[in-house]
């Protein structure tokens, strides 16, 4: 999910922090003279290759599938090199399909009122209420209160992946990294402190606890479909080219394994390449402590949103659960599916927070309207533009006769061999694009590829949303990277460094998971 002015543009570049979080530039200048380039090319590349492809005789397209073609090179050089915010290209693309006729402009925007949009905006509104009153804090300090944790070096370092991770399933991974960094500033501030005469070690240390904080960050958004946009795109075009929905409990299947699987991977290999032999030693830190006592007990705040968001996630659960229990089929699932779909879910537990009252006698309530409409509505309109593009690639022809003409140029024609290209075309450009946009250009294409195969286009979609969120090589390759970067403590060669073999275990990971797993979604 994405909160409310603490996230980023989905690129890498961090346009907001979370309260109390330092804010700061995660580039040196060197990296800020690149990115001025970059965006001054694409400035005037995006609408020279709009045009070209707009010229160019293309006979094995239709007219709508052409000019939505040089609509997509516009949209996809404007997206790889930032030359605009992010959310104004995904409504810049549509509008343009709408201008060349691609399609009626009633066809082309309904996706920024498709259900999914409204699951987004209820699990946003849910996501900042738990910033307002302070629960994730407060869930943060808790797990690094506990005994076993503030005993070894890599107990902390373990539990701060932990709750990156376990926050990112449902809330921003920008703002999950955001408010941890703070906390693990002050947790290697603590240890040098302790340790004068171990810089070396408490650098190792230091460099594993960042890592693994953004890390965790990113594979959490993984594990539920409101974890990260990418998963609901994908969700959403696989439903508009096959009619198959994957239903919350049926992503989870597979998205929780890979999350585990990942970070069970990456504590151990942090463990081997930064904590393993340090002479560290470390009892529970008195800042964790005294910020607890600060909080104080839970307040009615926190016990609203934490009644809403278990309501919400209740809901979400149920028909699979109800599935699992042999009720699948049965009429009262029926009912309860055709009743409270997703969407209507993440509306009802967020509605809630306008009506749970936390003062009585002043009519104060757990969200107000105008903490509500805080959220980052540059995500809605991002994820709505990537579900208008993607939609009318199939409705135009257009991702069939791309998947039609990449079909003759695969080496390998097999679900297996798909999977494992796409995983790794979606690894690879994530570390360049947004996630959001990597899982919009490179779906379609996957879809149509296998259908062109006559191969079940489930296991290569599943590969390529997943990797869109394993972008560990560069500050900006993800908002997290780029937050816990700019903390001085991670050089980028150990970024790039570590990044790459994590890249290549998730790239393994992802595609063993998917063909194992990817069968029981749909």
């Amino acid at each position: 999910m994405a909160g409310a002015d603490r996230g980023s543009d989905d690129s890498g570049r961090v346009t907001g922090l979370a309260a109390g979080s330092p804010v700061v530039d995660a580039y040196t200048a060197a990296e800020a003279r690149f990115n001025r380039r970059r965006q001054a090319v694409g400035l005037f590349l995006g609408p020279i290759l709009f045009v070209v492809v707009l010229l160019v005789p293309m006979p094995a397209l239709s007219a709508p599938a052409h000019r939505l073609a040089a609509v997509f090179a516009f949209v996809v050089v404007y997206w790889v090199t930032e030359a605009a915010p992010m959310a104004a290209t995904a409504v810049a693309g549509p509008v343009l399909a709408v201008l060349l006729q691609v399609a009626p402009a009633r066809q082309v925007l309904a996706p920024f009122a498709d259900p999914i949009i409204f699951l987004f905006i209820g699990s946003f509104m849910l996501a900042e209420a738990m910033f307002v009153h302070g629960l994730d804090r407060r869930i943060a300090f808790t797990a690094l209160s506990l005994r076993w944790v503030g005993r070894s070096p890599f107990r902390v370092v373990v539990a701060f992946g932990l709750v990156s991770t376990v926050l990112s399933m449902w809330i921003s991974n920008t703002a999950t990294a955001a408010m941890m960094l703070p906390i693990a500033l002050s947790v290697v501030s603590h240890l040098r402190g302790t340790h004068a005469n171990a810089g070396r070690d408490v650098g190792r240390f230091a460099l594993a606890m960042m890592l693994m904080t953004a890390y965790g960050a990113s594979i959490g958004g993984m594990a539920t479909p409101v974890g990260t946009p990418p998963n609901l795109i994908g969700i959403a075009l696989f439903e508009r080219a096959t009619g198959t929905h994957i239903s919350f409990f049926s992503w989870m299947v597979l998205g929780v394994p890979v999350t585990a699987s990942m970070f069970a991977l990456m504590a151990g290999y942090f463990w081997l390449t930064c904590l393993k032999g340090t002479t560290l030693t470390m009892g529970r830190a008195g800042f964790v402590v005294e910020e607890l006592r600060r909080l104080g007990p839970p307040t009615r705040g926190q016990r609203n949103v934490l009644a809403a968001f278990a309501l919400t996630v209740a809901l979400w659960l149920t028909p699979g659960v109800l599935a699992v229990a042999g009720l699948g089929d049965s009429r009262a699932a029926a009912v309860f599916g055709a009743s409270v779909p997703e969407a209507a879910a993440a509306l009802i537990g967020a509605l809630l927070l306008f009506v749970l009252p936390i003062d009585w006698p002043s009519r104060r309530f757990t969200l107000t309207w105008e903490e509500a409409v805080r959220i980052d509505w540059g995500i809605v309109l991002l994820f709505g533009g990537g579900l208008a593009l993607g939609g009318l690639t199939f409705t135009t022809g257009l991702a069939e006769a791309a998947g039609r003409g990449l079909f003759a140029w695969m080496p390998v024609q097999s679900s297996l061999a798909f999977t494992a290209i796409f995983t790794a075309l979606g690894s690879s450009i994530s570390e360049v694009a947004s996630n959001t946009a990597s899982a919009t250009m490179i779906i379609p294409i996957a879809i149509g590829v296998s259908q062109a195969a006559g191969i079940d286009p489930v296991a290569p979609v599943l590969g390529v949303t997943l990797a869109a969120s394993m972008a560990f090589m560069m500050p900006i390759s993800t908002p997290p990277n780029a937050i816990v970067y700019s903390s001085g403590y991670v050089p980028i060669t150990a970024m790039i460094r570590h990044g790459i073999v994590l890249d290549i275990v998730g790239f393994f990971v992802i595609v063993v998971l998917v063909m194992a797993l990817g069968g029981l979604l749909a």
